[in-house]
């Protein structure tokens, strides 16, 4: 065996490295994400949601004529629909771009 040296120890130095490297790309992926939306309307329109990569909703819009005080349940329907859905798209968006770093690693919640 080489002086100083043990075995694998090359191969664990540059396991660090990569897991640093992907330590940062995940910091900035997720700063981006912040960034990023996703925009759903539901009912022809009536009811627009933004939400960002980061699932924090940004915006609701109403349209006015989707306000029918004689059918509240149903805006609130559009309302959780268009909610529901940016959601899950925010989430689509969040693992694909995370699937890019970590390149399929089977990182659990990536």
């Amino acid at each position: 065996m080489a002086k100083g040296k043990m075995p694998g120890m090359g191969n664990m130095g540059n396991m660090m490295k990569q897991v640093q490297k992907m330590q940062k790309e995940m910091a900035r992926l997720q700063e981006e994400l912040e960034q990023k939306t996703v925009d759903i309307s539901v009912g022809g329109g009536a009811v627009t949601v933004v939400a960002t990569g980061k699932k924090e909703l940004k915006e609701i819009k109403i349209k006015p004529e989707a306000v029918d005080p004689d059918d509240v349940e149903m805006l609130e329907d559009l309302i959780l629909a268009a909610v529901n859905e940016a959601l899950r798209k925010a989430e689509e968006m969040m693992t694909g771009e995370m699937a890019k770093i970590t390149g399929g690693l089977g990182i659990p919640g990536f």
